[in-house]
């Protein structure tokens, strides 16, 4: 029981923690910011290095943001089960470092890729689709949230639009 707790409240911190990442943080960042696609899309993707490069600590801020939707968390599901909590924080972290090697350096194995693909879990050739084309392979952890995440993508360029013309 104690173990089923764990799992439940480190899953459940991984799909809220990607689903406010992606709906509040990162497509809104795509089509409003200014940070992310020049820092997170670019091969270096530090945005301590660009800040300190730049002399603009203000693109920590767009890192942070990155990261808090998982953080936002802490209090509530701490309380129901802080080793799940910490543990949900370690996966959702290794999973950042996973999904982002070096494609030069690493293939996912395939009988990995099939058992990321039935648990709709973002491998490193998926994300990548992302960086080279930032319309597509949202769900930073979880592939399921792509489709919508594309429609909110597109409603929120017609909204950028709409304001454009309006205060032009």
């Amino acid at each position: 029981m104690v173990f089923l707790k764990i799992f439940c409240v480190a899953l459940l911190l991984m799909l809220l923690g990607d689903f406010i990442s992606t709906f509040c943080y990162h497509v809104p960042e795509h089509i409003f910011g200014r940070f992310h696609a020049v820092v997170h899309h670019s091969p270096n993707r530090s945005f301590v290095r660009y800040a300190i490069l730049t002399k603009k600590p203000s693109a920590l801020i767009t890192g942070f943001f990155g990261a808090f939707p998982y953080l936002m968390f802490i209090p509530i599901l701490g309380i129901i089960s802080p080793i799940g909590t910490i543990l949900g924080l370690i996966l959702a972290e290794c999973h950042v470092e996973w999904r982002h090697v070096s494609l030069e350096k690493w293939e996912t194995p395939n009988s990995v890729k099939k058992i990321c693909h039935i648990l709709w879990i973002t491998t490193p050739e998926r994300h990548w689709e992302h960086h080279l084309n930032s319309r597509v392979a949202y769900g930073d952890i979880f592939t399921f949230y792509d489709k919508p995440a594309q429609a909110w993508f597109r409603f929120l360029l017609k909204f950028k639009k709409k304001l454009r013309t309006r205060y032009s």
